[in-house]
């Protein structure tokens, strides 16, 4: 229970840093100076007033010097992160401490390319490009495969899958180009995918493919619907792979034996 809290607090203190990549990342900002400080006010925020998720709700969501309100967003990606590390432990805990490591890092970079990707249609190429090679030096050489946890992923699965993952949305934005006359795939989402396919195999990159493809269609859909927006609007994709590569890393064994032998 204790090693519990543990990983929930640690979490929720990474948490807390994903929140200044979220919000600096995109403007070029450095992730380390200055210190966190209200965006309305400029007023650097006190230690105690920056302790994950609790100063939050103390503060009742506003900050402390101009008593403007405060993003809620904030306590969610800390309270997001922590639960995602604690099931990453729950799934991958008997391995490694690297292994740990490698998934802690991987689902963090996930909360941070889905919230970047929803405000700016952008996914950061200082995540994605020293994700690819450390996805699959780390596929290569520790990561179990998620569709068969009792297995090491290996190079060949780890290199077919960055193929795999980066080339078919490589081909897909192409053939967009060709065909449909306008851009019908980010270059973000080709180098994150490419990172998932290192990280999580072949079979990872067409699950994640598939229900990021089902996400978003009942998303959009739903927007049409509900909000009056237009066919052809352009939705970021991105945080639909981020939510596909995060059911492919927890359920992908189980989906697919349900698949094989339902």
């Amino acid at each position: 229970m204790i090693l519990y809290i543990f990983i929930f607090i640690f979490g929720a203190l990474i948490g807390s840093f994903l929140n200044v990549c979220i919000y600096r990342i995109p403007q070029g900002l450095s992730i380390v100076r200055p210190a966190s400080r209200c965006q309305a006010c400029g007023v650097p925020i006190k230690f105690y007033d920056n302790v994950p998720i609790l100063s939050y709700m103390i503060l009742l969501g506003r900050c402390r010097s101009c008593r403007v309100k405060l993003s809620v967003r904030y306590p969610v990606v800390e309270l997001l992160n922590a639960v995602l590390y604690i099931a990453v432990f729950n799934r991958f805990g008997v391995g490694s401490p690297w292994v740990l490591l490698t998934y802690f890092t991987f689902v963090s970079a996930l909360i941070v390319i889905f919230f970047i990707d929803i405000d700016h249609q952008i996914i950061p190429d200082g995540i994605t490009l020293p994700g690819i090679p450390i996805a699959i030096i780390a596929g290569s050489t520790i990561l179990p495969d998620p569709f068969s946890i009792m297995d090491i992923l290996g190079w060949k699965s780890s290199l077919i899958g960055f193929i795999a993952g980066g080339g078919s949305f490589y081909l897909i934005a192409v053939m967009g180009r060709l065909i449909l006359k306008k851009d019908a795939m980010g270059g973000g989402d080709i180098k994150m995918m490419a990172m998932v396919g290192g990280l999580l195999g072949w079979k990872g990159v067409i699950l994640t493919t598939f229900m990021g493809s089902l996400l978003g269609s009942v998303v959009g859909v739903s927007l049409i619907m509900l909000k009056g927006k237009e066919w052809g609007s352009r939705i970021p994709f991105g945080p639909y792979l981020a939510s596909g590569a995060l059911v492919s890393l927890f359920y992908g064994q189980d989906i697919l034996m349900w698949y094989l032998y339902a």
